[in-house]
C-alpha cells in the first residue's frame, strides 16, 4: 500500500489518538504514528502539541524512524526552542553512533535547527564530526559550519571552526574538499572583508586535484572558487587553464559555464601571441555550441551568457554563425536572443548569409520577432558599411510588402541609416513618402517627420506632408509633437517664403495650446531665435549632426568585465551585477532618488526618530556624586589640581588616505574615492571622481541620508567642466553638522547618493569620529573631576591600544592636534596617566584616562561618557590617530 493513506481525512480527537500511538510499545505502530504526524505537518496542520511525544521516539535504532523525527524537529524547533533542548542529548549520542549515516544525519539536522539556545550545545559534536574518520560525515559537517555561522557567526569564530574548515581543503577526499570550499565561499559572501579563502599556489593545486574526482556540484563550487583567484604570472594562469579545460566536455551545463568563466578570466593574463591562446579559443567554441542543443530554457541561459562572451571575445564564435540561425519551433525568447547575437557576430565575411536569413525572418507570423528582424537589418547596415546598400534594398523590398508593422519598423531603421551615411541613400525618400498614410505608431511617425524635415529641400511637397500631420497635433504623442515642431522649423529655414503660415501655426500650437513643458520650452526657444536672429537659428537647427555609432547597445567595458566574473549565475542572465556590500534601507534609497530629482527629504522620512541629537543623547540632570568612585581609575583623581597639564603643538588633524567608496563597475563607469578632513573647525569630504565610462559625465549632485551626527553637504557638488572619459577631478565638499539626525547602525555610517547625467548611484561609507571633535573640547580641571564622578560607573569602557611605543609627551601632542585635549598629567607607580577630554559637534563630552607604561608598547584607555554608544568609536579614533 502506498503512503497516500497517511494523508486521508482525519477523525475527531486526532491529536489525542496520535499521542497514544506515539507512546505505544510496538515499534511498527510508533513508526506509523510518526508518518501520520509528518503527513499532517506536510499539509499544513499544526501538530506542534505532539513535540515531546515525537522527540521521545528519537531513541531508536531504526534509521527511517530517526529521519522522520529529525524532519519534524527541524520544522518545529524554532517555535518550541525550550522543548528542542530535550533533543540535544540524543544529537550528542547520535554523533558517536557506529553507523556513519546516523552520525551524518545528526550533524545535518543540527545545522538545520536555527535556535540560538541550542547552538552552543552542538559545538562539541560538530567538532568531532569535522574530524570524523568517515568522509561522508566530514563533508556533511563542513556544510553544517556554514549553517551555524549564519545563526551565530561569533560562536563559529570563537570555537575555531573556520580554521578546521580551512584544513579540510587539504582533505584526501574530493567531496570533503568541495563542501569545505562551498562552506567557506558561503561564509565569505556574508563577510566580504574577511579573507577566508586564502588561496595560494599550494591550495590551488589541491583544489585542481580534487576537481577531477568530485561530483558535478562539487566541481562547480571548486571552479567558482578558482575564478576568484589571481595567478601570479601567465605561466600559472596557463597551467590552471590546461587543468580546467577538460571540464568543458562535462555533461552538466552548469559545470561547462563555470569552466568557461574561469578560462575567460585567466585568458586576460595570457599573451595573444602564444600558440596556447589560439588553441584555447578553438576549444571554447564547441561546448558553447553544444549548450544550444539543450531544452529551450537552458538554451536561453546559455544565449544570455554567450551574449556577454561575444561582446568580450567575438573571435571565439566568429565561425559559428549558423548555430544562431532561428529554428521554426524556437520559443520567442530564444529567437530574440539569437537575433541579438547574430548582429554582434555579423561581419563582412558572413553578411550575405545573415541578410538572407533576416529577410526570411521578416516574413514570419510572429509580430515581435518580425519587428526585431527588420531592426536587425538596419543594425547590420550601420555595423558593416559594405553591406549598407544591400540592407537598404532589402528594406525597400520589405516596404513593398505593404505589411503595416514591417513598413513602420523599416522607416524607423532607414532614418538611422540616413544618419550614419548622409547624402547616400536619399533616393529612397519618394518610396517612403508613398507610405505616409499607413503610419500609426508614434516612433514611425516621428521618424518619417524627421526625414521630411531633414531633406525638405529634396521633397517638392514637404510642406503639404508636414501640414497633414499638423491637423491632429494635439492627439499626437509627445515624441511626434516635438519632432513635428523641429521638422516644420527646419522646413521654414530652408523654404521661408512658402511656409511662413505653417511655422506660425505650429509655434502657436506648441506654446499657447500645449500643457507639455518640454514642448512649450522648445517652441519658445525656436520663436525667439527666429524672431531675433534667423542666422543663429539656422546654425542651431540645421547644424551638422554627428554620425551615430555602430554599436549603441554594447555593455560598458568595466561592467562587462565584472559580468564575465559572474558567468553561470543569475547576474549573467539579467546582465546586472549582484548587489554587494551593505545595501541601503529601502527608505534611504527612495529618499536619495526622489530628493536628488527635486523631492523633499524630510517628508519621506516621517517623524524624527529618537537618536543622537534628539532627546536620547541630552545629558541627564546632574546626579548626586557617588561616595566612592569604585572605578579602576580612582587612585588619585582628587589631587588633579596640583598637576601640570600636558600641552602639545597643533599640527592639523590626522587625514586617512583616500579609499574607493564606489567602484566604477557598480556605477556605470563612475569611480568615487574619498576621505574626510577637519581643518580649523571646518569638515570636508575630499572626493576624487574618475570617469571610466565611454561617455562624458555632467550634472553632478550629491545628497546624504539622515545620519547620527547630522552631517550634510554645506554647498552643492561643484564639477566645473564635463568629466570626459578617463579624466579624474578632485573636489573638496564642505560639510555642516546641522542636517537631519537619525541614529545609524553603526553609529558612523553615512549613506550617500550621487547623481549625474547617466543615473543616480548609492554607496555607504564610515567616517572617522575624530572629524567631529571640536576645537573647544578642553574641559576645566574641576569640571573634569566633577563630571567624571557624576557619570555612572556602568558607562565606563576600557580598551587596550597595542603597538603604540610613544611616550606620554608625544601621545599628548599627537592627540591634541586632533582636538583631544590633555587636562592633566601625573605619574603613579612608574605609569604615566593622561586625563583627557574631547567634545563632539552635537555637544557630547567624552572623558578619558590613558595609562602609559614606559617601555611597554601597549597602553590602557578608559572612557566615560553619558552616551556610551560613542565610546567604541572614540577608541577607534584614538587608535587611528596614534598609529598614523
Amino acid at each position: 500500500m502506498t503512503d497516500s493513506k497517511y494523508f486521508t481525512t482525519t477523525k475527531k480527537g486526532e491529536i489525542f489518538e496520535l499521542k497514544a500511538e506515539l507512546n505505544s510499545d510496538k515499534k511498527e505502530k510508533k513508526k506509523e504514528a510518526v508518518k501520520k504526524v509528518i503527513a499532517s505537518m506536510t499539509v499544513g496542520k499544526d501538530v506542534s502539541a505532539l513535540f515531546p511525544d515525537v522527540v521521545n521516539c528519537m531513541q531508536t535504532d531504526n534509521l527511517e524512524l530517526k529521519k522522520l523525527v529529525y524532519l519534524y524537529l527541524m520544522n518545529y524547533a524554532k517555535s518550541q526552542p525550550d522543548m528542542a533542548i530535550m533533543a540535544v542529548n540524543t544529537f550528542v549520542k547520535d554523533c558517536e553512533d557506529p553507523n556513519p549515516l546516523i552520525r551524518a544525519l545528526a550533524v545535518r539536522t543540527m545545522g538545520c535547527i536555527r535556535v540560538d539556545k541550542i547552538t552552543e550545545y552542538l559545538c562539541e559534536p560538530l567538532r568531532k564530526c569535522l574530524k570524523d574518520e568517515d568522509p561522508y560525515v566530514r563533508k556533511t559537517a563542513a556544510v553544517c559550519v556554514a549553517k551555524l555561522h549564519d545563526i551565530n557567526a561569533q560562536l563559529v569564530e570563537d570555537q575555531g571552526f573556520l580554521d578546521t574548515l580551512k584544513d579540510l581543503i587539504s582533505d584526501s577526499n574530493p567531496m570533503v574538499v568541495a563542501n569545505a570550499v562551498a562552506a567557506l565561499s558561503e561564509i565569505a559572501e556574508s563577510h566580504p572583508s574577511s579573507n577566508l579563502l586564502d588561496l595560494n599556489p599550494q591550495s590551488i593545486n589541491k583544489l585542481l586535484t580534487a576537481l577531477n574526482e568530485c561530483t558535478e556540484w562539487g566541481q562547480i563550487f571548486i571552479l567558482d572558487c578558482l575564478a576568484n583567484y589571481t595567478p601570479k604570472d601567465d605561466r600559472e594562469a596557463q597551467s590552471i587553464c590546461e587543468r580546467v579545460t577538460p571540464r568543458l566536455s562535462h555533461a552538466n551545463s552548469a559545470v561547462v559555464l563555470s569552466a568557461v568563466k574561469v578560462l575567460m578570466k585567466f585568458m586576460e593574463m595570457l599573451s595573444k601571441d602564444l600558440d596556447y591562446y589560439g588553441t584555447l579559443l578553438k576549444k571554447l567554441a564547441p561546448p558553447l555550441v553544444t549548450l544550444l542543443s539543450a531544452e529551450p530554457e537552458l538554451q536561453y541561459v546559455a544565449l544570455r551568457n554567450i551574449n556577454l562572451i561575444v561582446q568580450k571575445r567575438p573571435e571565439i564564435l566568429k565561425h559559428e554563425m549558423k548555430v544562431f540561425f532561428v529554428k521554426y519551433n524556437d520559443p520567442i525568447y530564444v529567437k530574440l536572443e539569437k537575433l541579438d547575437i547574430m548582429i554582434r557576430l555579423a561581419s563582412q565575411a558572413n553578411i550575405a548569409q545573415v541578410l538572407a536569413e533576416l529577410k526570411e525572418y521578416a516574413t514570419e507570423v510572429d509580430v515581435d520577432f518580425v519587428r526585431k528582424a527588420v531592426r536587425a537589418i538596419g543594425r547590420c547596415a550601420i555595423k558593416v558599411e559594405q553591406s549598407a546598400e544591400r540592407c537598404v534594398s532589402t528594406l525597400l523590398d520589405l516596404i513593398q510588402t505593404k505589411v503595416n508593422y514591417v513598413v513602420q519598423e523599416a522607416i524607423v531603421v532607414i532614418k538611422d541609416i540616413f544618419r550614419k551615411y548622409p547624402n547616400k541613400y536619399e533616393s529612397v525618400i519618394a518610396t517612403l513618402c508613398e507610405n505616409l498614410d499607413s503610419l500609426d505608431e508614434p516612433e514611425a511617425r516621428a521618424a518619417m517627420i524627421w526625414i521630411v524635415g531633414e531633406y525638405a529641400e529634396r521633397i517638392d511637397n514637404a510642406d503639404e506632408l508636414l501640414e497633414s500631420f499638423l491637423e491632429g497635433f494635439h492627439d499626437e504623442s509627445t515624441q511626434v509633437q516635438l519632432q513635428l515642431l523641429t521638422g516644420i522649423v527646419k522646413l521654414f529655414l530652408k523654404k521661408p517664403t512658402e511656409t511662413q503660415e505653417l511655422v506660425q501655426q505650429v509655434l502657436s500650437l506648441a506654446t499657447q495650446d500645449s500643457d507639455n513643458p518640454d514642448l512649450r520650452d522648445r517652441g519658445y526657444i525656436y520663436w525667439r531665435l527666429l524672431s531675433t536672429d534667423p542666422v543663429a537659428a539656422k546654425e542651431v537647427v540645421l547644424a551638422e549632426k554627428p554620425l551615430i555609432s555602430e554599436e549603441t547597445d554594447l555593455i560598458e567595458p568595466t561592467l562587462l568585465d565584472e559580468l564575465i566574473c559572474y558567468i553561470g549565475t543569475l547576474a549573467s542572465v539579467y546582465h546586472k551585477p549582484p548587489m554587494s556590500g551593505p545595501p541601503l534601507t529601502t527608505s534611504s534609497v527612495q529618499m536619495g532618488a526622489v530628493d536628488l530629482l527635486g523631492g523633499g527629504l524630510d517628508s519621506l522620512m516621517g517623524d524624527e526618530p529618537e537618536g543622537i541629537g534628539g532627546t536620547n543623547f541630552v545629558a541627564p540632570p546632574t546626579a548626586a556624586v557617588p561616595a566612592s568612585l569604585g572605578a579602576p581609575i580612582g587612585s588619585g583623581l582628587s589631587d588633579l589640581f596640583d598637576l601640570t597639564s600636558g600641552v602639545g603643538t597643533l599640527s592639523g588633524s590626522y587625514v586617512a588616505p583616500k579609499a574607493v567608496w564606489l567602484p566604477a563597475m557598480k556605477a556605470k563607469g563612475l569611480e568615487i574615492s574619498g576621505t574626510f578632513t577637519r581643518q580649523v573647525g571646518s569638515i570636508s569630504m575630499d572626493l576624487q571622481l574618475t570617469n571610466k565610462a565611454l561617455q562624458v559625465m555632467t550634472d553632478f549632485a550629491i545628497q546624504f541620508n539622515r545620519n547620527s551626527f547630522g552631517l550634510a553637504p554645506a554647498a552643492p557638488l561643484q564639477v566645473h567642466a564635463p568629466l570626459s572619459p578617463n579624466q579624474t577631478v578632485e573636489i573638496s565638499l564642505p560639510l555642516s553638522t546641522v542636517g537631519s539626525v537619525m541614529k545609524m547602525e553603526p553609529l558612523n555610517n553615512l549613506q550617500v547618493a550621487v547623481k549625474n547625467n547617466i543615473d543616480v548611484f548609492y554607496f555607504s561609507t564610515l567616517y572617522p569620529l575624530h572629524i567631529l571633535f571640536v576645537e573647544d573640547g578642553k574641559m576645566d580641571r574641576q569640571m573634569f573631576l566633577a563630571t567624571w564622578k557624576d557619570i555612572p560607573n556602568e558607562n565606563e569602557a576600557q580598551f587596550q591600544i597595542r603597538d603604540c611605543p610613544l611616550n606620554a609627551e608625544a601621545v599628548s601632542s599627537k592627540l591634541q592636534s586632533s582636538n583631544i585635549f590633555t587636562v592633566a598629567k601625573r605619574n603613579v607607580e612608574g605609569q604615566d596617566m593622561l586625563y583627557q577630554s574631547l567634545k563632539l559637534t552635537n555637544g557630547i563630552w567624552v572623558l578619558a584616562e590613558l595609562r602609559i607604561q614606559p617601555g611597554n608598547p601597549s597602553c590602557t584607555l578608559s572612557l566615560k561618557c553619558r552616551a556610551p554608544e560613542v565610546s567604541q568609536h572614540v577608541y577607534q579614533a584614538y587608535e587611528t590617530i596614534l598609529k598614523n
